[in-house]
């Protein structure tokens, strides 16, 4: 028991937290840059000789694997990136694509509206001829009309005029006398 607590335990040298090496891979992404840092085993001087290549080994394994794990990682962000790169350019291209054809449609409206107010002008303008033409026919019959009046009250009284030269009796009266 004294050789274990008086001697230390080997260390084998292991990668980074998965925490870290994400940390990293997300890092290396955002500057478009990949960059590995290289990775120091710190092999204490006082492991056992038989087996301290058999954990250099190993801990130079883990490093190999951590370090292929970080560029995948790297390599995925990248991919990733320019997914949602692309996806952003064609969301884009859609958006002016639908401005253009609501400015297409907003201009072709505006031109049947302009068209719309236009025909209404015309049939405004046919419509008060009609009623002015109604209204002058309508003088028109009011005159004549007036002029039989006018011919009929001056016949009235030149009958009646002559029933009085005469003193005769009109044969039509008016009423029931």
């Amino acid at each position: 028991m004294a050789e274990t607590a008086s001697a230390p335990a080997p260390v084998v040298a292991k990668a980074p937290p998965n925490d870290t090496v994400a940390k990293e891979a997300y890092e290396t992404t955002q500057s478009k840059a990949i960059v590995v840092a290289a990775q120091s085993t710190a092999v204490p001087a006082n492991k056992p000789s038989s087996r301290g290549s058999n954990y250099r080994d190993i801990a130079l394994a883990e490093v190999e694997k951590e370090k292929k794990l970080s560029y995948v990682k790297a390599w995925e962000e990248s991919e990733k990136a320019k997914a949602e790169n692309k996806a952003q350019r064609h969301l884009a291209a859609v958006a002016a694509w639908e401005n253009s054809k609501k400015a297409a449609l907003e201009a072709e409206l505006k031109k049947i509206q302009e068209q719309m107010e236009k025909k209404k002008a015309e049939y405004d303008e046919k419509m008060k001829n009609k009623m002015a033409i109604v209204h002058k026919e309508a003088e028109e019959k009011r005159a004549v009309i007036e002029a039989k009046r006018g011919e009929e009250v001056l016949k009235t009284e030149e009958m009646a005029a002559k029933y009085r030269a005469t003193g005769t009796a009109p044969k039509r009266t008016i009423g029931c006398f």
